[in-house]
């Protein structure tokens, strides 16, 4: 993230486009530059003006056209604005363009992102998750970046361009490959020791619970509640970049790992789901999942619609999930819907975790069954297991047998069927 002295909060203008030739998705409205406008302030900005453009398509040159591109020029100048943000993805030389019209640095969503996120990686697998993000939506740009250099074609370069600018443009290429195929390595390395951590678990027969969401939906307040885990939980978008996993009771005899993850937003650069996916494959494994919603904003529909769209791409259809009403506390109309699981919470106050939790035991199969077990003297290995497993409440040596008061979950049920009487 760009260094401003003494965190002096920089002025921006923040610009979308509603072009009627674009997707419904990728147009700009009132909404999505709400959302930019959070996301400017969770950089260490401040919105001093916005501006929206409706014309049937986009212009090829300035994006928004010649004439509101003087407007937004004299807004950041009246305002004072060092900074244009544009909450349409930018074409290189209509970032290179407008920088030069508008006299200001522009950048758009994407790049604001991918800044939010390399201010906020903190472990070594989040930095370099996010540098090979930062790289690959670099690499497209370069030409761009590099437009004000005419190729080396014979006498046709104009005087003080022949020559550096085309080679200098291909030792950049050469040298962001090189390392993205660095990191892709290093990140193929954390993929294999996440399969091995992975594959104990399995074999210890701990399920997985992973929480996804919308960015700032009570994700990291929720991950606390459960597991006591105290980690920062913040009001602002992308607090949570690195997948934290801690191990919480759901009951008196069954254990299950609680992964937080990172959240999801609208047009969230690709770029950023590909580089996390040594992070996001976690949840290709997880047992069970639970979609986190912000019940207190008013746009959680589209914000559940674009989470369910990336765990579609991440999640195999048959993972069971819990949508989980949050913030209920702030939200006195009940907008709910009602149904299997379907729970409404407050991660703050604690209401409806006990709810939730009788919702993650059923569908883990981790309900409580109180038994009682007779297991012959040959079979004492068993004994071993269901003392290991913390299942044995009580038990009685007789002639015969060894007869067990157990606490078994439904899988454990299952195990020892043959010995309950």
């Amino acid at each position: 993230m760009t260094e401003i002295t003494a965190r002096e909060t920089e002025k921006a203008v923040i610009v979308g486009l509603n072009a009627a030739s674009m997707g419904a998705r990728d147009r700009s409205d009132d909404e999505t530059l709400d959302e930019l406008e959070a996301l400017l302030e969770t950089a260490g900005g401040e919105c001093v003006g916005r501006v929206i453009q409706n014309r049937h398509t986009p212009d090829p040159r300035t994006f928004i056209g010649d004439g509101k591109t003087q407007e937004v020029r004299e807004l950041a100048e009246n305002e004072g604005a060092t900074l244009v943000v544009f909450d349409n993805e930018l074409s290189p030389s209509q970032t290179r363009v407008l920088t030069e019209e508008l006299g200001v640095r522009v950048v758009d969503r994407s790049t604001l992102i991918l800044d939010i996120f390399a201010d906020r990686a903190s472990t070594r697998e989040g930095r370099l998750q996010v540098e090979l993000a930062q790289y690959k939506y670099l690499l497209p740009r370069l030409t761009g970046m590099w437009g004000h250099l005419v190729r080396q074609t014979g006498t046709s370069a104009p005087i003080g361009t022949r020559g550096p600018g085309e080679t200098q443009l291909e030792t950049d290429r050469r040298h962001i490959r090189r390392r993205i195929a660095k990191l892709e390595e290093e990140l193929d390395e954390v993929i294999k020791v996440r399969a091995t951590a992975r594959r104990q678990r399995q074999r210890n027969e701990i399920p997985v619970v992973a929480l996804v969401g919308y960015t700032n939906a009570g994700k990291s307040t929720l991950f606390n509640r459960l597991t006591g885990a105290g980690i920062h939980a913040n009001d602002r978008l992308f607090d949570t970049l690195d997948t934290t996993t801690r191990r919480a009771a759901i009951n008196e005899s069954s254990d299950a790992l609680f992964s937080d993850t990172v959240g999801f937003i609208r047009k969230l650069p690709h770029h950023l789901v590909d580089a996390f996916r040594a992070t996001l494959e976690e949840l290709r494994y997880a047992d069970l999942i639970l979609h986190v919603i912000d019940a207190s904003n008013p746009q959680w529909q589209e914000q559940s619609r674009v989470t369910d769209e990336l765990i579609a791409q991440l999640v195999t259809p048959e993972t069971p999930r819990i949508e989980v009403f949050n913030k209920c506390d702030l939200n006195s109309a009940d907008i709910r819907p009602h149904g299997e699981n379907i729970v409404g919470i407050s991660a703050i106050t604690g209401s409806g975790i006990d709810e939730l939790l009788y919702n993650i035991e059923s569908l883990l199969g981790l309900r409580v069954h109180r038994v009682t077990l007779r297991v012959p003297y040959a079979k004492s290995g068993v004994v071993d297991e269901l003392y290991r497993a913390g299942f044995v409440t009580e038990v009685a040596y007789l002639d015969d047998f060894a007869e067990i008061s157990a606490a078994l979950d439904t899988r454990a049920l299952n195990k020892y069927k043959e010995y309950t009487i």
